[in-house]
């Protein structure tokens, strides 16, 4: 537990100083350790990526919170860096199982979550304002009591419901309910985020790489964001390389392709060289 607090303590100091860092999401044990190297300081584990490596769906019906914590230990395995996990609705609606999942994400050796207000249900897709708040008030309480930062969510603008003043109404009521970091994913545009950065108290994620207007580093730090995302998008842009290169040898019968693949000895290098016993 020492050493989780010693990450969590880094964490908190990524978002109490000037200026914008990058958290990238890795999706497995090896993209932790290829980002590590990079020199990045912190990681955010993407349900989005891990459900790509598993064949599934990015959906709340899809990935079991069981599969979400089992993917995120091994991240958190595989690196030194503090590792936050996108802990999607908190796997039910009740406030009571958003806390519960604070907690098993804390057993898990995570330092840091987030629980977004949306409920799966196309029909319905956003919980209702006071429950909402209620669910980011227990798992905020669960928080209180381990070295874990809260992210709280409020998805509107990710359902087609792009009803900016809701939204900002929502990350101050889960500010006050004890929110450590607040995130509307898929806001519009820089105008949107400064507006949301200005009107809350808490520091601000907002996620890159997805469709739309793409900011710098420098833009967003401008505009009040203090932490950058970049949700499944790396994950995407993997399969994506991996798409071409199959593409490439279907229909060309060639493999140039292997001309941009990272080199075998400089990957090998940055996977573990622990050894186990394979007799059992």
């Amino acid at each position: 537990m020492s050493q989780q607090i010693e990450k969590f303590e880094r964490l908190k100091a990524l978002h109490q100083r000037a200026g914008a860092f990058v958290i990238p999401n890795p999706w497995d044990a090896g993209s932790a350790r290829l980002l590590t190297s990079l020199g990045f300081e912190a990681l955010a584990t993407t349900s989005a990526g891990y459900a790509i490596s598993k064949g599934k769906r990015d959906s709340f019906a899809s990935l079991s919170r069981q599969e979400i914590l089992d993917n995120a230990a091994e991240i958190v395995a595989a690196t030194p860096l503090p590792v936050i996990a996108d802990l999607e609705d908190g796997f039910g609606p009740e406030p009571e199982t958003c806390a519960e999942t604070i907690r098993r994400a804390s057993a898990a050796g995570l330092v840091g979550g987030s629980i977004e207000d949306a409920t799966g249900d196309p029909e319905a897709p956003i919980h209702p304002f006071n429950l909402a708040v209620e669910r980011v008030q227990a798992a905020a309480e669960a928080a209180r009591e381990l070295p874990f930062l809260l992210t709280a969510r409020a998805e509107n603008f990710l359902w087609q419901r792009a009803d900016l003043d809701d939204t900002i109404e929502r990350l101050q009521a889960f500010s006050k309910a004890g929110a450590d970091v607040l995130y509307a994913p898929g806001l519009p545009d820089l105008n949107a985020i400064r507006t949301v950065c200005d009107a809350v108290d808490k520091p601000v994620n907002v996620v890159m790489g997805l469709t739309g207007p793409r900011y710098s580093v420098a833009d967003l730090a401008a505009a009040g964001v203090c932490r950058i995302s970049v949700g499944g998008s790396f994950a995407r842009a993997a399969v994506g390389a991996l798409l071409r290169a199959a593409t490439e040898v279907r229909t060309s019968g060639t493999f140039a392709y292997a001309d941009e693949a990272i080199p075998d000895a400089e990957i090998s290098r940055l996977m573990s060289q622990e050894k186990l016993d394979r007799t059992g």
